[in-house]
């Protein structure tokens, strides 16, 4: 007599038990019956208390995961606050020229940065004089213009750290470019002792909407256009 089995495969016994819910409606006493081993020990369970087992591991990572969004969404709405300040300071500088100072000061105080420093170029002649102005060299600019994104990584002898009231301490930096459309006129570089603060890996969306307030708001220090000029 052959084997009334032979070829049936697990994958057909399951797929059978999915096609066929009231298998085990019929078969009730399989269900008490059927011993499995537990993965928390060698003890033998039945198919019930497995599926318990299943859900309640379940339960824990959806409750893990859940605890794990709440916290990043605090995380978010702390950071967002923070953006909030700092972009209100901003706004209420009224004198041109405390405007960058304004602005290094906030972003030290609100985000706990050890250093900042900022650079800018091509300013308006009243404002050439600032310690913000001081000219830059052309190596600056043209890593400046190469910046698509915020540069975030660690300290390579880059000379805008220089700009640092402590350089030799600085091990990981960001460097933040300032733009009017595709053309940098300024950056502003957030520097830490720690190594691991700013990281070649880290997001930068948080850091590129820092630098469109800080463009927009340090439009006002720049000369203004040869048209806007004459139509005044």
């Amino acid at each position: 007599m052959s084997n009334p089995i032979a070829g049936i495969t697990e994958g057909d016994i399951a797929h059978y038990l999915a096609s066929n819910p009231a298998f085990f409606e019929r078969h009730a006493e399989l269900l008490a019956t059927v011993q499995i081993t537990s993965p928390h020990g060698q003890r033998a369970v039945s198919l019930q208390e497995r599926q318990m087992e299943m859900l309640r591991e379940r339960i824990k990572g959806l409750e893990l995961k859940i605890v794990e969004m709440i916290r990043h969404g605090q995380e978010n709405v702390a950071i967002a606050e923070r953006l909030h300040r700092f972009t209100r300071n901003v706004l209420l500088t009224r004198e041109p020229a405390a405007l960058p100072g304004t602005m290094v000061a906030s972003l030290q105080h609100e985000f706990l940065i050890p250093q900042a420093a900022i650079r800018l170029w091509q300013v308006d002649a009243a404002l050439a004089d600032q310690p913000w102005a001081v000219a830059v060299s052309d190596d600056v600019r043209s890593f400046t213009d190469s910046l698509t994104v915020p540069y975030c990584g660690v300290n390579s002898g880059f000379e805008a750290v220089g700009w640092l009231a402590d350089p030799s301490t600085v091990m990981s930096l960001a460097m933040i470019p300032l733009r009017r459309g595709d053309t940098s006129f300024g950056l502003l570089v957030l520097g830490s002792p720690d190594p691991t603060r700013y990281a070649a890996e880290m997001g930068t969306e948080f850091l590129m909407r820092i630098g469109e307030v800080a463009s927009a708001s340090l439009e006002r220090l720049r000369p203004m256009p040869a048209s806007a000029a004459a139509a005044v």
